[in-house]
């Protein structure tokens, strides 16, 4: 990561707004998606943004509530030489919220597929100017216990190594 990229979110999840907040500093660079190890394809197409409101009841009997946004992206080859200009991936952002309500806040996913294998699901987890482009980075998104989550988070803002030891003891 150079000193331009930004990592973003909670578990490496990027919301929608700062995303878009991120593109404005683009200006109308290319806009380049890495995953699976390597850039999209410049002829790659949004095919769909759509907003979801999901309840769930979680592994611990805990009732969940969240807002998600999903971008579906098709990589394929196509007949233009360059990647997407940043401010055509913000036009068509705009015209969707002009139709759905998009939360600015609401998590983020990615839906990859190049029209032949099954489509799979990234989180945005960096993006940044290098070269001549915006690239954002896209890590797949495993699966998640949120009791777990909740608990790891809490034991490591309580554990004795997250804080300064006092002068004379180790922590180990």
């Amino acid at each position: 990561m150079n000193a331009h990229d930004k990592p973003h979110g909670q578990h490496g999840d990027l919301k929608l707004g700062e995303l878009l907040d991120a593109l404005c500093e683009a200006g109308d660079l290319p806009l380049v998606f890495h995953y699976d190890g390597r850039p999209i394809r410049s002829g790659y197409h949004v095919t769909e943004v759509k907003a979801g409101q999901f309840s769930a009841l979680d592994c611990g009997a805990n009732p969940e509530a969240w807002s998600e946004i999903f971008v579906q992206l098709l990589d394929v080859e196509g007949d233009v030489p360059a990647h997407m200009a940043v401010g055509k991936f913000t036009a068509i952002v705009r015209k969707v919220s002009g139709h759905v309500k998009l939360d600015m806040g609401a998590r983020l996913t990615f839906e990859v597929s190049d029209g032949q294998a099954p489509m799979q699901l990234f989180s945005a987890v960096a993006l940044g100017i290098r070269g001549a482009a915006m690239h954002v980075e896209l890590a797949a998104r495993p699966a998640r216990c949120k009791p777990r989550d909740r608990w790891l988070d809490q034991r490591a803002r309580s554990s004795p190594c997250c804080n300064p030891a006092p002068a004379g003891q180790c922590c180990g």
